[in-house]
């Protein structure tokens, strides 16, 4: 099973599920974490990172939906399972950790999406394929905006 840690050869289809499996996982990391903090104004700005991935799964998949036509019906390499294992590693599961603080709940989303940018910057360096490497580089891009938030 390939991993983040090889090399890939994705198709744009493999993209696409990469992206959406690292965006469901984010947006629950984001519910999850409204959840644990106490602050009024840090749950907001969770539940406005929770809306802002949502807002780029549907992006991804209207993107798939427009592309149909021309993407294949079999992914080149990447079935869920190996899309689940590469957002398992950005964003753990918040059930497992005991937080002393809001601070350190922002803390872990901050590095969450510091590691979804690298593990993104990765496949996309990676990747021979520009169309594919565009999939990428628009999901770093709102990842990004993230760390702004």
């Amino acid at each position: 099973m390939k991993t983040i840690n090889q090399q890939p050869n994705f198709q744009c289809i493999d993209a696409i599920k990469v992206s959406l499996s690292i965006e469901e996982a984010g947006s629950a990391f984001y519910k999850k974490a409204a959840k644990k903090v106490e602050n009024p104004r840090v749950q907001k700005m969770f539940k406005r990172l929770a809306e802002g991935e949502k807002d780029h799964i549907r992006s991804l998949k209207e993107k798939a939906r427009f592309l149909q036509p021309v993407l294949p019906k079999k992914s080149g390499i990447v079935d869920r399972a190996v899309a689940k294992k590469i957002s398992d590693e950005v964003f753990p599961q918040l059930e497992d950790i005991d937080f002393k603080s809001d601070f350190e709940v922002i803390d872990l989303g901050i590095e969450s999406e510091k590691r979804t940018i690298k593990a993104l910057n990765f496949l996309m360096e990676a990747e021979k394929k520009i169309d594919v490497r565009v999939i990428f580089m628009h999901l770093i891009v709102e990842e990004k905006r993230h760390l702004l938030a």
